[in-house]
């Protein structure tokens, strides 16, 4: 087919136009919406975790079913072979979720190693499975002085290149050490209302998005080049 008029360098047959048909739910989605959370510290007294913990419980209340990755014990990315017991359980919790929740402290200006080695390990693709894309996120951190942004602007950057659907809203909360009590449970404040407020929007939004996912995900761009290897495969077999 040729490509349209006014727009010569599109191919018409791989345009798709949307509308409010196309965005249907797709699928059983009867089972609780899949959310994974994930933090950043391997510290005993550990205020991401907390502040992870606290998170889930929001969403468990919301009616989630929420699994939080333990990152103990998992080894550097690259070190060891993607068959490792550790990899292969990050992996399949990422596959299973439907949203998820980022949560690190922040050191130095910036993400932790433990954070970001968790991230690097989730491949942009799997075969034909990508197993962060689609995915709604919420991002958080905590602080140990004033309030800082440079996690969660991080994160958003993460999450953006995993081409996830990270929500608006976020949660910093500085100076963590007076937030959390002995037993690791957050105190009531305005940084408290904060996380209900993200958890709150992260849940309404993976319902918004199941089962379209796979709509909002398709590209004109993907869908070219695959038209485009099809052709010079046919041709390889002439």
């Amino acid at each position: 087919m040729m490509p349209l008029h006014d727009l010569p360098n599109i191919q018409e047959h791989l345009l798709d136009v949307p509308d409010m048909d196309k965005l249907a739910p797709q699928g059983d989605f009867s089972h609780a919406p899949r959310i994974l959370l994930l933090y950043g510290s391997l510290r005993e007294r550990s205020f991401s975790r907390f502040l992870t913990f606290e998170a889930a419980r929001i969403l468990e209340h919301f009616g989630a079913d929420v699994r939080i990755f333990d990152p103990m014990d998992l080894p550097m990315a690259g070190s060891v072979p993607e068959t490792h017991l550790k990899v292969v359980e990050l992996r399949e919790l990422c596959l299973w979720s439907e949203g998820q929740v980022w949560c690190s402290p922040e050191r130095h200006g910036a993400v932790t190693a433990v954070m970001k080695n968790q991230i690097d390990w989730i491949p942009l693709e799997m075969g034909a499975i990508r197993p962060s894309q689609g995915r709604t996120l919420a991002v958080m951190q905590v602080c140990g002085g004033s309030q800082s942004f440079n996690v969660v602007n991080t994160l958003r950057l993460l999450g953006r290149w995993m081409r996830m659907f990270t929500i608006p809203n976020q949660s910093s909360v500085p100076m963590a050490y007076k937030e959390f009590d002995d037993a690791g449970r957050m105190r009531p404040s305005a940084y408290y209302d904060r996380v209900v407020d993200v958890m709150e929007e992260l849940f309404k939004m993976t319902l918004l998005l199941r089962g379209r996912t796979d709509y909002l995900t398709d590209r004109y761009s993907e869908r070219n080049e695959r038209a485009r290897k099809a052709i010079d495969k046919q041709l390889q077999q002439i």
